[in-house]
């Protein structure tokens, strides 16, 4: 496996004790030495304005999409918003989907998802799987990580706390990290 690879990762809520940014913190904790992780702010992104794209482009968007550029990977956590992902996260997409060159194009990336339903935002995955087709991303398909009933897998700190989950987490960033290194080679 390469060295020194750095994984780029959105979190689709903007809560602070948010479930999904709490499991890509466990998969931050979950990597191998030579593995970096960097969970990226859209907070202050403004809603996409096409007016504003190319040149125009406000700098906190250019300064993300020069991030996932250098990236090797990308890992993406997001709830469920009414069988869809958050208007934040499609927010970022969109404006990132209109850079050039374009940052998302051939980026292996994992996706995972926590939620309190029963189905752990599985429709949310299938939503961003869908958009990111469009873009060029190269998900890793198995093994898909749904972790239904969060509030009862994390901590009041954030941490997580069931076993379970947090091997299929570990075998998400494994997966990863396995895709990177055969889309470089």
């Amino acid at each position: 496996m390469s060295t020194d690879t750095h994984i780029v990762a959105f979190s689709g809520s903007l809560r602070t004790s948010s479930y999904n940014t709490a499991a890509i913190k466990a998969a931050s904790h979950l990597l191998p030495e030579n593995c970096s992780l960097e969970i990226l702010d859209i907070s202050n992104l403004p809603l996409y304005n096409q007016e504003q794209d190319g040149a125009n482009a406000p700098q906190e968007v250019i300064a993300l999409a020069q991030k996932v550029t250098n990236a090797d990977a990308i890992l993406f956590a997001t709830p469920e918003y009414n069988y869809s992902v958050p208007g934040v996260l499609k927010n970022a997409i969109d404006w990132l989907s209109r850079q050039q060159p374009q940052p998302f194009a051939g980026k292996p990336a994992a996706m995972m998802s926590a939620s309190m339903s029963i189905l752990g935002g599985a429709r949310a995955q299938y939503h961003l799987r869908q958009i990111m087709i469009y873009l060029d991303v190269h998900f890793v398909n198995k093994p898909e990580v749904m972790i239904a009933g969060a509030h009862e897998k994390f901590n009041d700190k954030g941490e997580l706390t069931d076993e379970l989950t947090r091997d299929f987490i570990k075998q998400l960033v494994d997966s990863l990290l396995s895709w990177s290194h055969k889309l470089k080679s």
